[in-house]
């Protein structure tokens, strides 16, 4: 069940959040609602790269009964960033840009887990697509014992052309890919570098996994030959701390 404090109902109070530029994470209008109002939301969710979706009104009632009027918004649990900001923030600060690629990866559990390990590694943020993804709900937050309330999240509408501008900018893309034979210990970790994580039925996405300078795989012996992505993610995360230790690093 959603908690009623993650979503505001009704076409006035959706164009006032937006109008605010408040936290939003996606917006659902009924494919019943009229097309001017329609048009006008999503055309002011665009600017704000705010995800909407057409449903059935029957999705909206299942979420709330009262005089939602065909538009809900589902609100953010935390502020979004872009890549595109935080990359030159990062390199004028004079740190050292880590961060974590998550393509395709819908499961809570698995994200507020990532999160966690991320945060306590000092990633510099967790970078998500705005579709078929895991929402950076309540959940979420509470699953990643509050990291995300610390851990910048950036939410992407076209994840390749982020992850090309990170490559562009001089961060190192390693993907994870079962089919590889490059030990992850192999790779080098200790400059600007930016792990991609997929999703654990269908791995990387073609697109994403195109941009990447070099895939890597964590070594399996047992009968089960899938790791868990939070598992998986732990494991290559903390590598990236262990070669920038050695290579006398200070991670903060």
């Amino acid at each position: 069940m959603i908690d009623k404090s993650q979503y505001i109902y009704g076409i006035h109070a959706v164009l006032e959040a937006l109008d605010a530029g408040q936290d939003i994470d996606k917006i659902l209008l009924s494919k019943t609602l009229n097309a001017e109002t329609a048009q006008k939301i999503s055309d002011m969710a665009r600017q704000l790269r705010v995800p909407v979706q057409r449903v059935p009104v029957q999705k909206i009632d299942r979420i709330t009964r009262r005089n939602h009027q065909g538009v809900l918004a589902m609100m953010a649990a935390v502020t979004y960033y872009h890549v595109e900001d935080l990359v030159p923030q990062l390199f004028d600060k004079g740190e050292n840009p880590f961060f974590v690629v998550l393509d395709g990866v819908t499961d809570v559990r698995n994200f507020g887990a990532v999160a966690r390990t991320c945060d306590c590694a000092s990633v510099s943020a967790i970078v998500i697509p705005d579709r078929e993804s895991v929402s950076v709900n309540a959940d979420a937050v509470k699953t990643s014992a509050g990291a995300l309330n610390y851990l910048p999240v950036c939410r992407e509408s076209n994840l390749a052309k982020a992850v090309k501008l990170m490559r562009d900018s001089g961060i190192k893309i390693v993907g994870t890919d079962d089919k590889t034979r490059t030990n992850y210990t192999k790779a080098d970790f200790t400059g600007p570098v930016a792990i991609v994580l997929g999703s654990e039925d269908k791995g990387i996405s073609p697109e994403i996994k195109k941009l990447c300078d070099t895939l890597v795989t964590i070594p399996e012996f047992g009968h089960i030959n899938s790791l868990n992505v939070s598992v998986a993610g732990g494991i290559i995360i903390y590598e990236v701390v262990r070669q920038r230790l050695n290579d006398n690093q200070e991670v903060e």
